[in-house]
């Protein structure tokens, strides 16, 4: 099982137009319970995003002009926005629906980014994905991480006998045992498990052949 953004993300979206009001998309935070708006042309593609942080330097910065000297312009004209035009982010990172929760993570981890629209080959709007949709993957059963990286990583993927290994899950945690033909063979299963979802770190207990053998030589 390979994790992809489809397997986790949220297909029902509350999108705003870029013309909708301030007081519209404050209304709707509250009714749909949700922290941000992609943002879609005419297209439904999508365009930008707000987030409620965007919405809250309304707020915050009643009287901008008193701080200007310490806010950048950015927050100076969020605070004077009036539509989601004005408020959002344009140009939002996204993912596709095809795209794995790995990759998914990494953009969101690097690029300091909390959720992205989820968008088809034409750029219109499928879904939206989260961190907590992106960390749902560790929700997996120990019992079905263990039956992955037996059936598919170590005998489908490297077609090695798997009563030659002793794999054991707990709480995500795998302990693989073992003596692989190869350290190189035991460095690559290793490897691969640590991207089988749901695997939270792996403890390579393996038995390692020795890499440079020591072969007798002569006496004299």
């Amino acid at each position: 099982m390979n994790a992809t953004v489809k397997d986790v993300m949220t297909t029902q979206v509350v999108a705003v137009r870029s013309g909708a009001t301030f007081k519209e998309m404050a209304a709707a935070l509250r009714q749909y319970r949700v922290s941000a708006f992609p943002v879609i042309d005419e297209q439904e593609k999508v365009i930008g995003i707000v987030s409620e942080a965007d919405l809250l330097a309304k707020e915050a910065l009643t009287d901008p002009g008193v701080l200007t000297g310490v806010l950048h312009h950015e927050d100076v004209s969020k605070a004077e926005g009036l539509t989601a035009g004005d408020l959002m982010t344009p140009r939002a990172v996204t993912v596709r629906p095809e795209d794995s929760v790995e990759h998914a993570a990494q953009l969101m981890y690097f690029l300091k980014v909390k959720r992205m629209p989820v968008v088809d080959a034409d750029g219109g709007l499928v879904g939206l994905v989260s961190r907590a949709d992106v960390l749902a993957v560790y929700d997996r059963p120990d019992d079905d991480i263990r039956e992955e990286i037996t059936g598919n990583v170590i005998v489908r993927g490297f077609g090695e006998d798997p009563r030659l290994f002793a794999v054991t899950v707990q709480a995500g945690v795998v302990t693989l045992q073992g003596s692989p033909e190869t350290a190189a063979l035991g460095h690559d299963i290793a490897r691969k498990i640590r991207h089988v979802p749901g695997v939270v770190a792996v403890h390579d207990q393996l038995s390692y052949p020795d890499t440079y053998p020591i072969v007798a030589g002569p006496v004299f």
